[in-house]
């Protein structure tokens, strides 16, 4: 069965996509820690980062890299985390997270509130 970013890649559930090549799909969060939070994917389907093969796991690295640069032009901050974290879902994923000190990459905290048009217009000025 699909997992839920698979979907999501396919266009069965609608996302705030800010990149996409053959190979990756890059996406807001929709529980953000922070404006412009977003979630890296590879589009095949494996559950653990570890478990890809070393072509696409540094390639999926390299295109975090271009969007953490979109998000840094984007969203004002000091750096952009990457944190690869989650049990949830079975689907290697990146979280790419604007931040200006290190406890703002707590996923203990209060996830934003936004509207869709206020994702929208962040995946529009990350996605330039």
């Amino acid at each position: 069965m699909a997992t839920i970013f698979t979907k999501i890649i396919n266009g069965e559930i609608p996302s705030y996509r800010v990149a996409e090549d053959d190979r990756f799909y890059a996406f807001l969060d929709i529980n953000p820690l922070a404006e412009g939070h977003t979630l890296v994917v590879p589009k095949q389907e494996v559950d653990y980062i570890f478990d890809l093969d070393g072509d696409t796991l540094a390639g999926l690295t390299l295109f975090a890299q271009q969007v953490a640069g979109k998000i840094r032009q984007a969203i004002p901050c000091k750096r952009v985390a990457m944190v690869v974290l989650g049990l949830e879902v079975p689907h290697a994923h990146i979280h790419l997270i604007p931040i200006n000190s290190e406890s703002d990459v707590d996923f203990h905290k209060p996830k934003l509130q936004l509207t869709p048009a206020e994702f929208e217009a962040i995946a529009e000025r990350i996605r330039g």
